[in-house]
């Protein structure tokens, strides 16, 4: 080959390549943004889920722009599990990371997490802020899952001196700070609720969405200067307790029309095993720290009166982040989810906070704005499961169905999001572990709670049934008087593997959808 015809060849080679590359460096920067906003505690208890006295303006209007997921299911009711099978799509029981201080790298080592995924499949810049992993209780989150240091703010916070007994450590700040975690019950308690004449940004959420603002800002830098998509988690810590909030927002409600449980006892006929009494909630003060203490109906109004008061504080923070992607002019090109990591008890059956597996610790909110895909202010029955974001949002995203080392047990709910009446699955899973590890099947009507020994599959099993169309509150366990209804759920959880002890190296099988 002449030294010219070489020179030509070598152009033209170049030429491809360069070629190749921009079209590559073009799919990523055609690709949809993504922020996924996580929300602790957040039960359905918003306006755009019917709930005639939240205060949830800026939370309505994202479901206004998108679809909201009428029957959406934690996969288990506790923060650092529930977050866990978010972002690896895998339920509790296919990873056996069960547990507050559960730590996932020394458990699934090799897991590649959602964000990780986008990071490695879509070029995506990955970026958290605020309660993601769960941080606390010996944990310490997943710095591997994202591009940047993670932004870190406070769980449990105070402000007025006389909630923490003039400024001492307490109980919840040193169980969400890993300290004294061998004393905890030496210290003392901090208090339930207080209401401070503050600013917002006086409070962590209120930091939490200042800092996403600034992200968002550097982001569109970034999107515009060399077209890198960006992938923000923002989490936000309230409502869990202490139901610290500015005063304002205790003052968008009355008291005395805040709704009050219409049941208090735990369900007749259940087994021991599914029920609770006290708990998190007693390391608050003046909560009874009597298990079995009843609450005076004024205490039961100021706790109600916080979770009120919080959920409304943010969702003010919420409104000022997707207040800048739309000055920004991102909206149209990112997709939001807003995720509840489980619900959340306010003293029905006589219960506090979360921790179970009855309806109003595991029934989430899960709304999802997809430009081009979802209809606006559309809703869907469809029962979905937190596991299912995974591949929904890769799916959404053009990126290829996850091929991830550890169990995926999630299913695409993108022909829902194109279609409301569409079905993906037809019941919803997720387990409790206790004494004995409770494992549940939600299907429109009923619940299903099979609760077996960890170490002996043999040993006869417990179960528990309600049924949602003639018993709401769960009142009865119906299980001894449906027997064939019993029969029949229980054979699709025989359709899931074998649940993995606490905190065991997972088996890589895949569950039934």
């Amino acid at each position: 080959m002449s030294s010219l015809r070489r020179a030509h060849f070598i152009l033209i080679t170049l030429s491809m390549l360069a070629s190749l590359l921009l079209i590559g460096s073009a799919s990523a920067a055609e690709r949809p943004n993504v922020l996924l906003i996580l929300v602790d505690d957040l039960k359905p208890a918003l306006g755009c889920y019917g709930d005639p006295i939240a205060q949830t303006p800026n939370i309505d209007a994202l479901a206004a722009r998108g679809m909201r997921f009428e029957r959406a299911y934690c996969n288990q009711a506790v923060c650092a599990p529930s977050r866990f099978t978010l972002m690896l799509g895998a339920h509790s029981t296919s990873t056996g990371l069960y547990g507050l201080g559960s730590q996932l790298r020394e458990i699934v080592p090799d897991a590649v997490t959602l964000p990780q995924y986008f990071a490695q499949h879509g070029g995506y810049r990955t970026e958290s802020l605020g309660k993601v992993f769960h941080i606390g209780h010996g944990n310490h989150g997943d710095p591997a899952s994202f591009s940047v240091p993670h932004f870190h703010d406070k769980v449990i916070e105070y402000l007025d001196p006389a909630s923490t007994q003039g400024g001492k450590l307490t109980r919840e700040e040193a169980y969400f700070t890993n300290q004294h975690l061998d004393r905890i019950k030496s210290l003392p308690r901090g208090a339930a609720f207080e209401a401070p004449d503050v600013d917002d940004i006086k409070y962590a959420d209120g930091r939490v969405a200042a800092e996403t603002v600034k992200r968002l800002k550097a982001a569109q830098a970034r999107c515009m200067q060399d077209g890198t998509p960006f992938f923000i988690v923002a989490g936000f810590a309230r409502p869990h307790l202490p139901f610290s909030a500015p005063k304002k927002y205790w003052d968008l409600y009355d008291p005395s029309e805040l709704p009050l449980p219409q049941f208090e006892e735990l369900p007749a006929n259940a087994p021991k095993v599914a029920g609770k009494r006290g708990g998190e909630i007693t390391n608050y003060s003046p909560v009874p720290t009597d298990r079995n203490a009843r609450f005076s109906e004024g205490l039961k109004r100021q706790l109600i009166h916080g979770y009120y008061a919080s959920t409304s504080f943010v969702d003010a923070q919420i409104g000022k982040v997707l207040n800048e992607l739309n000055r920004l002019g991102l909206a149209e090109n990112t997709i939001v989810v807003l995720w509840g990591d489980h619900g959340f008890h306010l003293g029905d059956l006589g219960i506090w906070t979360k921790h179970t597996n009855y309806e109003q610790a595991n029934r989430i909110p899960i709304l999802i704005a997809a430009p081009g895909v979802t209809q606006p202010g559309s809703a869907t029955q469809q029962l979905a499961e937190s596991v299912d974001l995974f591949p929904t949002l890769a799916e959404l995203a053009g990126l290829p169905a996850p091929k991830v080392p550890q169990p995926l047990d999630g299913v695409s709910l993108v022909p829902v999001l194109k279609n409301p009446r569409s079905r993906v699955r037809d019941h919803a899973y997720h387990a409790y572990p206790k004494q004995k590890l409770g494992r549940a099947i939600r299907t429109e009507r009923y619940r299903l709670v099979e609760w077996k020994p960890y170490r002996n599959s043999n040993a006869p099993a417990e179960y528990e049934l309600y049924d949602y169309q003639t018993d709401p509150l769960e009142t009865r366990n119906l299980a001894r008087e449906q027997p064939a209804m019993v029969e029949s759920l229980k054979q699709i959880l025989t359709g899931y593997p074998e649940p993995l002890p606490r905190n065991a190296k997972p088996v890589k099988k895949k569950t039934a959808p």
